[in-house]
């Protein structure tokens, strides 16, 4: 019997390893990726990483592709830190020319010359690795609208930082504006920030796909009234928008709500909790919690409230809709839950300001019943709306219609 015709093959380069799963851009790009697998399209998977990292988690990476090539990373950290600080003089963002490197550029000049039928570039960033003529249709998958955050950066910065943040917003804009028009089309994560891509960014075509979360691993409990004062976050501590939030949480709102609640406590969940943020905690007697790293962010997220005080980032945050899964109820700033489409009253409760922020956390405390209407519409809504399988298949069906646009052009 006559053998079918080969799936179209696509490419997908990530300009970081996948595991350990310890941030959000990970977290969905693996989840999209293991979901895609057995799909329409054999899966070749290119990224950094190095022997160890390829051996220790082969297991999980095969779970995500059919294929898997690898560049190695630059070992030395001083070599590292000399390509940001060069970054600095260059016309490209530091966090983009930081990462660029021969080893990168070879593997992935490598990899497109074998004719994948599609490419996907995840992040804008990763583009910057793309040969100068990119034969098969391409798509950057975009986890954010990055010339955003770094706008957001400088407006809550003063000074020489201000100077900085500006400049490298700048510098941003003009390589995310010939990313998204270079490629044949964006993949957002919210359909504000598609709509963004087209219109201030001129891409010819940009659709969004939903955030997942996995509904079994974020099983639900409801709160009870028995719960201690527990307020958690998770996160990427490295990561500078997680930084400004938790300090703005710390010197404007903690004290107003230890205030009224002395037995409250705060759990921040994630890697590398920056030194300055550790101390200070410690050194005002705050009763705080850095947990680093964590095989297993479930084990400290069921805390009574969890909480989202960010005033700067970009695309959605998934930790939004894994509290929610989970029954935690959240109190977020307006942009901690953007581009998801939540309602604040319903799914969530939202507070701009230290006094409003406290006041929420506060009143979620002492009353029990509305932390379980909440928590229950929360999960409800997630179960509705944000399952990880549906987020895959639509973006599978929007690398299909790219693909497919391509060939009868």
């Amino acid at each position: 019997m006559a053998e079918g015709p080969l799936s179209p093959r696509l490419l997908f380069v990530s300009p970081q390893f996948l595991f350990p799963m310890d941030a959000g851009g990970k977290i969905r790009t693996a989840n999209i990726l293991k979901n895609l697998k057995g799909g329409a399209f054999q899966i070749e998977l290119i990224a950094p990483a190095t022997p160890d990292e390829k051996e220790k988690w082969a297991r999980e990476i095969g779970d995500l592709c059919d294929v898997f090539n690898v560049w190695c990373p630059e070992s030395s950290g001083a070599r590292q830190i000399l390509r940001r600080f060069t970054g600095l003089l260059s016309a490209l963002p530091v966090s983009i020319a930081s990462d660029l490197t021969p080893q990168a550029w070879r593997a992935v000049a490598e990899a497109a010359e074998r004719r994948p039928d599609i490419i996907v570039f995840d992040y804008a960033h990763s583009f910057a690795l793309a040969p100068e003529v990119v034969h098969p249709p391409s798509l950057i998958f975009a986890h954010n609208v990055e010339t955003e955050i770094f706008r957001r950066h400088a407006q809550q910065t003063k000074g020489l930082m201000n100077f900085v943040w500006r400049l490298e917003a700048a510098k941003m804009a003009r390589f995310e504006k010939h990313a998204v028009q270079s490629v044949d089309g964006v993949i957002a994560v919210s359909d504000r920030d598609a709509a963004a891509f087209k219109e201030s960014f001129g891409a010819s075509w940009a659709e969004a796909i939903p955030t997942g979360v996995d509904l079994d691993f974020f099983s639900y409990r409801a709160p009870q009234e028995s719960d201690e004062p527990v307020m958690t976050f998770t996160g990427s501590m490295d990561w500078r928008a997680n930084q400004d939030g938790l300090a703005w949480f710390m010197d404007e709102v903690w004290s107003l709500i230890a205030a009224e609640r002395p037995d409250a406590m705060f759990v921040a969940i994630g890697k590398n909790p920056p030194k300055m943020l550790v101390e200070r905690a410690a050194e005002r007697g705050l009763n705080w919690r850095f947990t680093g790293f964590v095989d297993d962010v479930r084990e400290h997220a069921r805390g009574a409230i969890y909480v989202i005080p960010l005033r700067v980032g970009g695309g959605t945050r998934i930790k939004a809709f894994e509290a929610m899964a989970m029954g935690v109820p959240v109190v977020s700033t307006a942009l901690g839950v953007e581009g998801l489409p939540v309602e604040a009253g319903k799914n969530f409760l939202q507070a701009e300001t230290p006094d409003a922020f406290a006041g929420e956390v506060l009143r979620l405390l002492a009353e029990p019943t509305l932390r379980t209407s909440l928590a229950q519409a929360a999960r409800r809504f997630v179960e509705e709306n944000s399952s990880q399988k549906v987020a895959a298949q639509i973006f599978e069906a929007h690398c299909l219609e790219v693909l497919n646009r391509s060939k009868a052009s």
